[in-house]
């Protein structure tokens, strides 16, 4: 699994205070598969996803993603991996005052000069890109429009859009339904698993309720509350 561009955690080991989060905790997903991470809060489901995106380390244990050992990356290694690994969240993380469409390229920062970002003089290239990922999702005609006056599904899309120009091989997406009405994560989530199979994309996808998750992803994986480490002797 390593080689390709899916995700593969090997032996996970890590804790919090006085609790273990994760004891040799072991998944994959591949290319193309949509795979859901189940159970209630506190139990890690962020933490593995941070990991995932070495935004938080772990204690042991290795990660691969988008074929790249993150368990292992640092500096500029570590940030041109990330090129390949969009992270969608449950508050979609955009610039309330930006339109759209800015928010959108913005996906594109990694492979542009800061200086068109903060002075919007985008490339025609980036532009083009940006413009298609909006119409992708359905949101071509609001391109223009802040995304503080859009609807919270509205902007999980937009929030989409933005992970679909980065042109990322994985999607880490935590709770990317949590504050939606039950129609609108429909919507949202239809969106991630279809374009998870039209661009071979792997999505590890954080969820609240069973029910969505049986419905709308190739398989599950359940986590479970963490061990007080005051009962448990093993790993360090």
């Amino acid at each position: 699994m390593s080689s390709v561009n899916g995700i593969e955690v090997r032996d996970l080991w890590m804790k919090y205070g006085d609790r273990r989060v994760f004891e040799g905790f072991s998944m994959t997903a591949a290319p193309g598969e949509f795979v859901a991470l189940i159970g209630p809060s506190g139990v890690g489901k962020t933490s593995l996803l941070r990991c995932i995106a070495q935004l938080t380390d772990a204690d042991h244990g290795e990660i691969y993603a988008a074929g790249h050992p993150m368990h292992n990356l640092r500096g500029r290694s570590l940030r041109l991996a990330r090129r390949d690994i969009a992270y969608v969240f449950q508050q979609f993380n955009l610039v309330r005052r930006r339109s759209a469409i800015t928010n959108v390229i913005s996906g594109r920062l990694s492979t542009m000069p800061l200086w068109r970002l903060t002075t919007g003089l985008y490339s025609s290239v980036d532009r083009k890109a940006a413009y298609a990922a909006l119409d992708r999702v359905g949101l071509l005609e609001h391109a223009m429009q802040r995304s503080d006056e859009m609807s919270g599904g509205q902007q999980q899309r937009v929030a989409i859009a933005r992970a679909i120009v980065q042109r990322s091989k994985v999607i880490l997406a935590d709770e990317p339904v949590a504050s939606l009405d039950p129609e609108a994560s429909v919507s949202v989530l239809t969106l991630l698993r279809d374009i998870v199979i039209e661009k071979r994309m792997t999505l590890l996808c954080s969820l609240h309720q069973p029910a969505l998750a049986k419905r709308f992803a190739d398989k599950s994986v359940t986590l479970r509350a963490p061990v007080s480490l005051a009962k448990n002797s093993g790993r360090p």
